[in-house]
């Protein structure tokens, strides 16, 4: 069973999650930086948790801690873009570990991997979302508490689609 991201709604497993889009849309030619969620169904990767602000979280899925010095590379000259990266790091890269709590939880959405072209987009996760589901920079984001209730649901094998 896929998640289900239908304009400003998470449909997943018998939940309706009201979640927050990209500033620009939802578009088919997503291009680095246009603020859009591009469309299509996708894979989904790993899972990235803050330690210091959540216990273990339950899933069925591959975890890792995110710690200080990680990133995710949105530098298109680079040969890490759109991968995980340690800092210090001579692109541009965006922080995993944030003071604010968007990132607490991530799961990677497999846009743009295999293969990675060139400014298509980078960094597109499932994470929290800001207060009043504000938009966001092409992400989907959704409330903590529903987070952790579809994340033990999730299977190896789900995956999102973004119509």
């Amino acid at each position: 069973m896929n998640i289900i991201i239908k304009k400003h709604f998470l449909l997943y497993n018998g939940y309706k999650l009201k979640c927050s889009i990209g500033k620009s849309g939802l578009n088919y030619n997503k291009k680095e930086g246009d603020l859009s969620t591009p469309r299509g169904t996708f894979k989904l990767g790993m899972l990235y948790y803050r330690k210091d602000r959540l216990n273990k979280p339950e899933c069925k899925i591959k975890k890792k801690i995110i710690k200080k010095n990680m990133g995710w590379c949105d530098d298109s000259n680079s040969k890490k873009y759109n991968c995980e990266i340690i800092f210090p790091f001579k692109y541009s890269a965006e922080k995993l570990y944030r003071e604010d709590n968007i990132y607490d939880l991530i799961i990677d959405i497999k846009y743009n991997c295999k293969p990675r072209i060139k400014q298509k987009g980078s960094a597109i996760f499932l994470h929290i979302a800001k207060k009043n589901y504000l938009p966001t920079k092409g992400c989907i984001a959704i409330k903590k508490n529903d987070f952790l209730k579809i994340l033990p649901l999730i299977k190896i094998n789900t995956k999102i689609s973004i119509i």
